[in-house]
């Protein structure tokens, strides 16, 4: 399986509802056959710019990272689940790279 990373932007919201989400989130991502590597909180921020979702406007937003191995069928169902949860701003999915490479970007080999 793939290694992907979910980058979350949720509702600026208290602790406990934000916890839910991320609950809600992981279990969705396990039961669709996802097996989650890491979760990391980058915080709250303002973000970049408004951005309307659901007939909100939002200003501020927390960041999440999720890392995990899932296999590609899943992903296009796991964005509509996402794009259609109230509680997520914006839902990213990125491949990871399985190795990065240990030799220099510029320059010649030694």
């Amino acid at each position: 399986m793939p290694r992907y990373e979910l980058a979350l932007i949720l509702k600026a919201m208290q602790r406990p509802q934000t916890a839910a989400i991320l609950r809600r989130t992981v279990e969705t991502l396990i039961a669709r056959g996802a097996v989650v590597r890491d979760l990391e909180n980058l915080g709250e921020r303002l973000l970049p710019y408004k951005i309307k979702k659901h007939n909100m406007t939002n200003v501020r937003g927390i960041y999440f990272l999720v890392d995990f191995y899932a296999s590609p069928t899943i992903l296009p169902e796991l964005l509509d689940y996402l794009h259609r949860d109230v509680d997520v701003v914006r839902p990213t999915i990125l491949k990871k790279d399985a190795e990065v490479s240990s030799r220099n970007c510029c320059g010649p080999e030694q």
